[in-house]
């Protein structure tokens, strides 16, 4: 019997955290349900804000004007410092110098899928450890071709592509498109177009959700086939 397939779009951003503590919890929900089910897993993009320069921003500032000072700030991290400790993320915001714009890493993020999930997957997990555990801005053109060279990325085409424009508007309408759809917080788990999880649920929730789907699925499918046969 062939196992049911899932497609699961991730809409996230590559400087949000709790992006990157539902990636994790994400792979855990992957794991356990492996053996019932096969999944896809796509990454979209998402902007928390788009409107940091390109240079990005001093991060210190960035947070205390959000947050409404440090100690706002310090309050905002204790959470997902914990939950990071869980997930065993060594976050590292020390290290982190630049609040980046994260356009552009989206767009290399789009250019890795057009290889394949796996690539892209690569790309992702890359971003995520050069900014949060190495404080790296992941908005800057150099960080962004040494991290499409170690996901083994054809770097001729990753410094063309950079230096213009492309995809960029395509990156913007999805992000644009996202927010019309109601996403107003990544991350966001949107299950076969149908089931969206918000928010960095724990790798149970994610994995019932997607059980839930399955069974509806199923459901829907024996539905047809009795019709068919009446």
């Amino acid at each position: 019997m062939t196992a049911p397939s899932l497609t699961i779009d991730v809409v996230s951003d590559v400087m949000c955290p709790w992006c990157y503590i539902g990636k994790r919890r994400l792979e855990a929900a992957l794991d356990d349900v492996r053996a019932e089910m096969d999944v896809e897993v796509r990454w979209r993009p998402y902007q928390l804000d788009p409107t940091l320069p390109k240079e990005g921003k001093d991060r210190q500032q960035y947070l205390e004007e959000k947050f409404g000072g440090a100690a706002g700030a310090e309050q905002a991290y204790a959470a997902i410092r914990a939950a990071g400790a869980e997930e065993e993320i060594p976050f590292a915001f020390d290290k982190i110098e630049v609040s980046a714009n994260t356009l552009d890493a989206h767009r290399l993020i789009r250019w890795a899928g057009m290889l394949g999930l796996t690539a892209q997957q690569e790309v992702v997990e890359l971003l995520f450890k050069a900014y949060f555990e190495e404080g790296r801005n992941i908005g800057d053109d150099a960080v962004l071709k040494d991290i499409a060279e170690q996901a083994g990325l054809e770097m001729p085409v990753i410094e063309r592509l950079l230096a213009g424009d492309a995809d960029r508007d395509t990156v913007s309408a999805e992000i644009d498109q996202a927010r019309q759809m109601g996403v107003t917080g990544v991350p966001c788990f949107i299950i076969d177009m149908q089931y969206a999880v918000v928010g960095a649920q724990s790798g149970e929730a994610l994995a019932d959700a997607m059980r839930k789907v399955v069974q509806e699925k199923n459901r829907q499918a024996a539905a047809d086939d009795d019709k068919l046969q009446s």
